[in-house]
Formats: structure tokens, sequence, C-alpha cells
């Protein structure tokens, strides 16, 4: 059983801890065996000794190396957006929970992919019951999921003879949502063509200034206008604007055609995501679809993170499985234009099945001529 027990414990040491010697390190060892194999075929006491203090500044290394990587306790901070290629902030918070003891020259770095990656993070000295935190950028060139999977902690303390690391479980699961990028010229002077590129005002309940004219029977006197009244010596009132909430529909076509590769899919996905930016910050009501799933009309930023997010994990589908229910729902494109409704269709290929599908849409955004 105590065998057992022991067994157990250097199992779970070697796998969350692993020691590798530093170029110094090696020739400290190499000098040591040789000094130890001249006391052993010389006897001279002299070299007895220097062999026993050499032997016990490898055993402190072991024992205080061990000791700057215990008790220590790590927090990552990531943002709640990530875009990809926009660089990120993240942060990361080092706690050292031993009572009495410090930790010295210890190095953090993420272990993405099962690789350990060196973000630049070094603490020089954590003392007992202190915390620190260190932020480094982030780059991530694709959208989807992605993860974080560790840190890996080293320390060179105290000779610098070895490089001990421990392993800790920090897993970071991430969304990273499409590239956004400014609307193709074209684009956006087609949208600013047909009056679409801004929301239309109107008289109504608001915070804007619409009109100014003279009091009537019944107006609420909170309105008046006092300074142009003293002004004009009689009552004037303001009314105030709001703005006519406009839809819009986006659709994404997912089904690859027979004789199309999937590589500008991505960049049909970017565009998607940049017009849902636009039509959002335009105070639009924005309807999504990405093949058959649907996101319906809403506005605010929650709304927009739902659609990139939906954006962010969509894929191709494979050719020669046909999604019905994707042409149902373009099929109603031209019901919804004849309404008043924008609707924009942004083709990742040429398919003439979509294309005949979605008939009398507002507009199809060929994705290829849009770089």
């Amino acid at each position: 059983m105590r065998f057992e027990r022991i067994r157990e414990f250097f199992r779970w040491f070697y796998r969350y801890r692993s020691l590798r010697l530093t170029p110094e390190g090696t020739r400290f060892l190499l000098l040591t065996l040789a000094v130890g194999m001249a006391a052993l075929n010389t006897g001279n006491n002299l070299l007895y000794l220097l062999l026993a203090m050499m032997l016990s500044l490898i055993v402190m290394s072991g024992i205080l190396s061990e000791q700057c990587l215990r008790r220590l306790v790590i927090r990552r901070v990531i943002p709640d957006n990530m875009f990809a290629n926009r660089p990120a902030t993240v942060t990361l918070a080092v706690a050292n929970r031993q009572p009495r003891l410090p930790s010295f020259s210890l190095r953090v770095l993420d272990i993405v992919e099962g690789k350990a990656v060196d973000r630049g993070i070094h603490i020089l000295h954590l003392p007992a019951g202190a915390s620190v935190s260190q932020s480094y950028p982030v780059l991530f060139t694709r959208r989807g999921r992605h993860r974080i999977d560790g840190v890996k902690i080293q320390t060179r303390f105290p000779f610098g003879l070895f490089i001990k690391s421990a392993n800790l479980f920090l897993i970071s699961d991430l969304v990273v949502y499409p590239e956004l990028r400014p609307l193709p010229e074209s684009l956006a002077h087609d949208l600013a063509v047909l009056g679409y590129d801004q929301a239309l005002s109107k008289r109504g309940p608001g915070v804007g200034l619409y009109n100014l004219r003279e009091y009537q029977h019944g107006d609420d006197s909170r309105t008046i206008h006092w300074k142009t009244t003293a002004r004009q010596s009689r009552l004037i009132v303001r009314e105030t604007e709001t703005e006519d909430l406009r839809q819009v529909t986006l659709a994404l076509p997912t089904a690859v055609p027979e004789d199309h590769a999937p590589e500008g899919f991505e960049r049909a996905v970017s565009l998607t995501a940049s017009l849902a930016a636009h039509f959002h910050q335009q105070g639009f009501a924005v309807r999504l679809l990405v093949g058959a799933q649907e996101v319906p009309h809403g506005v605010g930023e929650p709304h927009l993170y739902r659609m990139l997010h939906v954006l962010a994990l969509c894929e191709p589908v494979p050719a020669g499985q046909p999604d019905a229910a994707a042409l149902d729902g373009l099929r109603t494109m031209g019901d919804r234009t004849a309404r008043g409704e924008l609707t924009i269709v942004v083709m990742p290929w040429q398919d003439p099945a979509v294309e005949a599908a979605c008939r009398g849409a507002s507009r199809l955004v060929p994705a290829w001529e849009t770089r």
C-alpha cells in the first residue's frame, strides 16, 4: 500500500512538474561529475568536500525552486468580445498564497493547442500573500471557437541551473467574432442612393429637436421653448423627433455548389458581419439568415453580438447536401422587399439556385468582388 502511494505521488508530480537543465546547469553538472571522478581516483579530501558542496547546490536548487512554485493561484481575465485580426488585451493575475515564503524569478506562459506560448510575463519577486497583474495582447486570425488550455509557470531560482515548470489547468474557451471591415465604397454608395444609409426622422416622442411652432390649445406646457418665447413675445413650443425604425434582412447562403470550393466563404462571413454592424450603428432593426438559422429582427448591442456569435460559428454545408429550409427562407426576400424592408443577400459564390430563390431582394452582393 505504501509503495502504491509513493508511485502515485511520483506519477502526479511528473504530470504537473517538469525539470530541464539550463546550459549553465549542464556545464555545472559535468563539472560535478569531473570533480567526483577526480575525488574517487585520488582520494583527496578537499575534492570530496568540493563535491559535497556542489551536490548540495544541486539539491538546494531542487528544493528552493519547488518552493517558488507552491501555492500559486492564477486568474485569467479575457474581454467579452474578441474579433479576428483585432488585438485584444488579456490580463493574468498571479497570487502567492504561501503565508511566509516569497516566490522569485517566475515566468508565466499560456498553453495553446498543447504548445507553450511566451506572452512576456516575468515576475522577479512575489512576496507571500501578495498578487500581481500583468496584461498582454493576443491576436486571433481565425473566427470561431478557440481554447487556451492552461498556463505553465517556470522558475530558474535560485542558481539558474534548472528550469522547473508547473502546469496549471486554467481552461478558457473563446468565441472569436468575424473580422469587421469598412464597407466597400461601391456598396456604401448603393445604400446611400437607395436612401438606406440612415434611418428617417419624423415628428414624435424623442429627445432630438424636430421643429419649433406657435403654442396651440392642449399643448403640454413642458414643451414651451422659453428662450424663443421671450425673443418673439409669444408662446413657442418645441416638437421632438423620433427615428422611424427601419428593418433590414441580411442573408448568407451556406450551401456550397457542386463546382465551387469554400474558400470565398470567409470573405462573405466577414462582409455579412460588417453589414450587421453598419446597420446596427444606423439604428435599424436587423434580421439575420445564415443558411437555415435565423436571428429575428432586433436592435441594441446584445442583439448585434447575438448575430456575430452565429456568424462566428457558422460553417459551409458540403456540396451535395441541399438545404431546402435555407432556400425557403430566401424565397421570402421578395415579399419583404415589397413591404418596404431592405433585403441584402451576400453571395459567397455564384449559385443559380440561390439567385433564383432570392429574386426580388433589394441587393445581391457578390463577396468575391469586395476585396
